[in-house]
């Protein structure tokens, strides 16, 4: 079969979709050699060519146990033109379809960690589609922004995270609250990223509330933080307002850990940075009015800054650590170890001065003792001061008391009390 006319429109579809004439072709032989086979008396191998000028032409084969083909012949059917035109149409249509399938995954396959832009399609709480173009993203609701629902036909930028091939064709995963959406915004904002003069070292965020992140400079000469504010904030703005309002803190990075951890907890000023390396923690002291500020809003600031620097952060106030620091200063702590027995996991304290061991039982009945003897102590103070407190009170004059005692009478001996009323008149009578 000869048909220059079909070589031309198979050329022509080829240029539209894309793809080459040679794999249009190939599509057509794999095709007519499987109409061939279903043929009666067709032979068991066969293969197809069809050369510049789409002329076709069937080869059988015999081939023995091994495999080898022992004989080749031209097996070519008379009605050919018949099977090419209940062919030729479904094996094309079909195959088309698996190389866009195929175009499209490749566009997208490497692309993981870049950004996009596609027009909403479908909204609801389980899921996003996005139309890329030529395919559709998908934005399952664990990537969505919490109370984050954009109109739909508005166009939104997101992260690709995973590109994963399928029978239906690629599926793009994306999100709205990967930290690399916050690099690749900024990528696109502010020129000296994207050059690689500045660089984001980290990034710190939750989604929909607050990002922190840290820039380094490569030249002294540029500030990595202005770079990325931008003239009267336009960079910035510009970032925010794509992520709806989300705040965003640019901290300058820097190798000294104890400035690094001081400028992460901006904007709050701090005093002093102590670390305790084997915990991990790095202990924070800011002046007692900036402590809040420090903390953030159900500790936000202070959970953010642990994210960017990588250290568990415990701070306090001046207050906090002058009281500990007193606390601690008129106490004598005694040197030992616990040794553990292995055979009955009981817990002993050695001292270290060679003093006899007592066991936990032994130390926690001490100080049991120790607590009550001073609950008792304070007890009897207690009790001393109210009777004190009561015998001064009962010595008192009474208020309202017009009798004044004289002289001799504060001189002399205290008198009796006179229980008699007679007595009392008689007294009071006397010339």
């Amino acid at each position: 079969m000869n048909s220059p006319e079909i070589m031309e429109a198979l050329q022509a579809l080829a240029a539209e979709k894309g793809m080459t004439t040679e794999v249009l072709l190939e599509a057509v032989a794999n095709g007519l050699e499987s109409a061939y086979k279903r043929r009666e008396g067709a032979a068991e191998q066969a293969y197809v060519i069809i050369d510049e000028s789409f002329n076709i032409t069937v080869y059988a084969q015999e081939v023995d146990e091994l495999g080898n083909v022992v004989r080749e012949w031209d097996d070519t059917p008379h009605d050919l033109g018949r099977i090419v035109a209940q062919t030729v149409r479904q094996v094309l249509n079909q195959r088309i379809r698996e190389v866009e399938r195929d175009m499209k995954y490749d566009e997208y396959a490497g692309r993981e960690g870049d950004i996009v832009t596609g027009i909403i399609q479908q909204n609801d709480a389980r899921y996003t589609l996005l139309d890329l173009g030529r395919v559709e993203a998908l934005l399952p609701q664990s990537e969505q922004v919490p109370y984050e629902r954009p109109e739909p036909n508005s166009r939104l930028k997101a992260y690709i995270v995973e590109v994963r091939k399928t029978a239906k064709g690629p599926q793009i995963v994306v999100s709205r609250t990967h930290p690399g959406l916050i690099r690749e915004l900024f990528k696109l904002e502010v020129p000296e990223i994207s050059d690689g003069v500045v660089e984001l070292k980290a990034c710190a965020r939750e989604p929909g509330h607050r990002t922190k992140i840290a820039v380094w400079s490569n030249d002294p000469n540029i500030d990595p933080v202005g770079a990325c504010v931008g003239a009267r904030g336009s960079r910035v703005r510009q970032v925010v307002n794509e992520l709806r309002g989300e705040k965003i803190d640019i901290v300058p990075f820097s190798d000294d850990l104890h400035d690094f951890v001081a400028k992460a907890l901006s904007p709050a000023r701090v005093r002093e940075v102590r670390f305790h390396s084997e915990e991990g923690v790095a202990e924070v002291v800011v002046p007692d009015h900036q402590l809040s500020l420090a903390i953030g809003r159900e500790g936000q600031n202070a959970r953010l800054a642990a994210r960017l620097t990588g250290w568990r952060i415990d701070i306090k106030s001046e207050t906090q650590i002058a009281e500990e620091e007193a606390g601690y200063s008129g106490e004598e702590w005694a040197e030992g170890e616990w040794v553990t027995n292995p055979d009955t996991g009981e817990q002993t304290w050695v001292p270290a001065d060679g003093s006899e061991a007592i066991t936990a039982g032994q130390w926690s009945e001490a100080v049991t003792e120790q607590q009550d003897g001073d609950e008792a102590g304070e007890a009897v103070q207690t009790s001393e001061a109210v009777q004190a407190s009561e015998a001064v009170q009962t010595s008192e004059p009474v208020p309202g008391d017009e009798a004044v005692p004289t002289d001799d009478a504060m001189a002399g001996p205290p008198a009796e009390a006179h229980t008699d009323p007679s007595t009392l008149r008689s007294d009071s009578t006397a010339p």
